[in-house]
């Protein structure tokens, strides 16, 4: 039976860059975004509302149910690789800790990348800009048109940025982020060697010497799907460039930024 551990981070945090770090270890089959956690939660409205489970004995559905999650969830992955270990990565884990534990009747190993937000929005503007050639509305922008509302809408908790950074507060509020292993996106780009081995600790796993001047990329997805706020390459070396939030987005939305997700800044020790 495999091993699976979850990774599930902030968009533009350097998720990744870390998949396919780990991936350097053949133990390790890192995914790239991953529908498993849709499969499931698709599985449990069946189980909820479905009339053929409602008229049976609740306890034996109940087992039935977390069985079938359980196997499933093994057999996709006994059909994409031999390796003991799996990294599944999806922002959907953050919010379904207590159903992974429901599933597998054990603690889920969590791996959460977080990072300046204002790097983040900065890093969203930035791909915005890039692409002026491209239908504002394609990019699910409506009338965004200035960069204030822009930060309101991937701020919203309709978006995928706002929504990942409220799962992420949810989590702290309720103390399920206390077994979830936090990394930082800096501290991966300035000291690579310490996180990685963090990283293995907290898996429980044995360790692997990787080399972070050479990442090739091994997770490969249709970024023409996810959009140009979705954008999966990666750099070959693991580096930290300076940032350069301030320059694209002014110090009155960076202000904003701070002061709008002050427990953020203040929670992850990032200074104003």
């Amino acid at each position: 039976m495999k091993k699976i551990f979850y990774q599930s981070s902030l968009p533009r945090s350097g998720s990744t860059l870390l998949q396919n770090i780990l991936a350097q270890n053949k133990d390790i089959y890192s995914t790239p975004t991953s529908p498993v956690a849709c499969y499931v939660q698709n599985m449990r409205e069946v189980y909820t509302n479905n009339v053929n489970v409602l008229a049976q004995d609740e306890v034996s559905m109940k087992l039935a149910f977390q069985s079938m999650c359980n196997q499933s969830m093994q057999g996709y992955f006994n059909s994409l690789t031999t390796s003991p270990y799996i990294l599944d990565k999806s922002r959907a884990w953050m919010h379904n800790y207590e159903f992974i534990e429901f599933i597998t009747s054990s603690k889920p190993k969590i791996i959460c990348m977080v990072r300046d937000l204002r790097d983040i929005f900065c890093s969203n503007e930035k791909n915005y800009r890039k692409n002026p050639h491209k239908s504002r509305q394609d990019f699910g922008m409506g009338n965004a048109n200035t960069l204030p509302k822009r930060i309101d809408v991937w701020a919203s908790e309709n978006n995928f940025l706002g929504g990942t950074i409220d799962s992420l507060n949810d989590a702290i509020m309720v103390g399920t982020i206390k077994d979830m292993l936090l990394i930082k996106y800096e501290n991966l780009c300035l000291y690579p060697d310490k996180e990685i081995e963090k990283i293995y600790k907290y898996l429980e796993i044995p360790f692997f010497n990787h080399d972070f001047d050479n990442v090739t990329q091994s997770t490969h997805e249709n970024d023409q799907l996810h959009g140009i706020f979705g954008l999966h390459t990666i750099r070959n070396r693991v580096e930290m460039l300076p940032s350069d939030s301030f320059q694209i987005l002014g110090k009155d939305m960076c202000d904003w930024i701070y002061n709008n997700y002050k427990w953020f800044f203040e929670t992850f020790n990032y200074s104003k």
